[in-house]
């Protein structure tokens, strides 16, 4: 019977122990390292169709990426082939990339970005005029309203945490969680109907008879905004500002100084109100000059509320100075936050 190569080779092996004894030391390894060329020849033999293949995939693998990836061409360009694209190549000179100075540009109103064949007249941050609340029309819908004594602080010391719905912070850092939730409240009026969280219409009431009796007419412009409405603004500036020849960067970061980047507003939470009065319908700096917002300034934290936004504190807040923004976060922290002449995000930071 004819005798396999493995078997010969074995036998070749014994053969030559036999003979030399000092070899017999040395035939163990050699017959593993004779045993593994062995069954890899044997190997390859069987299966050359799929090294074939194999080495087929590699090479067009490599033809492939000598196009898309010349990174190995160097030495002489003539060697290369490539002279007349690399002539090419050095003929392109890119564009010189003009800077844009953001401060040179203006914060758009909501009035210069409205869109082509739009026809209300007037708007506040956004809003139809007839979407604005006068506080004679509010309280006359709620005539059954008393002063619900709610600012009258307690003399005791409280404790704030940053669990406490009132303190909840939104801005551009702490965006609204996606399983925030709070209690709708609806007040109704001749013009229409005002949403907010109903937590804070007790204080919000006192306040506006407050004002009333002062001789201050107050105006609700902009209440609660969904996150689809707050989405159409913000998209309306960037827009504009990108037609103005910003990227979409700047135009970002600009347009976010003015209105609240959608999913950070605290608009969107019931909690924040647009203030103005039957005389001063503006949304600008001008308000805080009127007797509404020189009266807002002073009396809003004894109801509750805070001027969110103020004056010097853009840099913590992010947002331009906007006197006519009030933010609910109860009487006793907006008592803190106004005698101490700080922001919602620095009092945060010492809970």
């Amino acid at each position: 019977m004819k005798l396999s190569l493995e078997e010969r080779f074995r036998k070749w092996i014994r053969k030559i122990g036999k003979k030399n004894k000092f070899c017999r030391i040395c035939i163990i390894p050699v017959m593993v390292i004779g045993m593994l060329i062995l069954h890899a020849s044997l190997y390859c033999r069987k299966n050359g169709k799929r090294f074939a293949l194999l080495a087929m995939t590699f090479l067009l693998f490599a033809v492939y990426s000598s196009f898309s990836f010349p990174i190995f061409i160097s030495g002489d360009k003539s060697e290369s082939g490539l002279n007349s694209v690399s002539d090419e190549a050095q003929d392109i000179t890119l564009a010189e990339e003009t800077e844009i100075n953001l401060e040179d540009f203006e914060l758009l109103d909501d009035d210069d970005v409205r869109l082509e064949g739009e026809e209300f007249a007037e708007t506040s941050h956004g809003m139809d005029i007839v979407a604005k609340y006068s506080a004679s029309e509010i309280l006359d819908s709620m005539s059954s309203h008393e002063n619900s004594g709610q600012n009258e602080q307690d003399e005791e010391k409280v404790v704030f945490s940053k669990d406490d719905w009132r303190l909840v912070l939104i801005n551009k850092q702490h965006s609204i969680p996606d399983d925030y939730t709070f209690p709708f409240g609806t007040i109704n009026t001749m013009k229409g109907s005002m949403q907010c969280d109903e937590r804070i219409i007790d204080d919000l009431l006192d306040m506006l008879q407050a004002a009333k009796e002062d001789g201050i007419t107050l105006a609700i412009c902009s209440p609660y905004r969904d996150l689809e409405y707050q989405q159409m603004l913000f998209n309306r500036k960037v827009k504009r500002y990108m037609n103005m020849g910003m990227s979409y960067m700047e135009a970002y970061q600009l347009s976010s100084q003015a209105v609240t980047v959608p999913g950070a507003s605290e608009h969107q939470i019931g909690l924040a109100l647009d203030i103005v009065t039957d005389m001063y319908k503006n949304l600008d700096e001008g308000f805080a000059e009127t007797p509404a917002g020189m009266w807002l300034a002073e009396n809003s934290y004894k109801y509750g509320f805070i001027l969110r936004y103020p004056k010097g504190k853009e840099d913590i807040t992010g947002i331009e100075y906007e006197p006519w923004h009030f933010r609910y976060v109860g009487i006793q922290a907006a008592t803190v936050i106004t005698e101490e002449g700080i922001t919602l995000e620095e009092f945060w930071e010492d809970l």
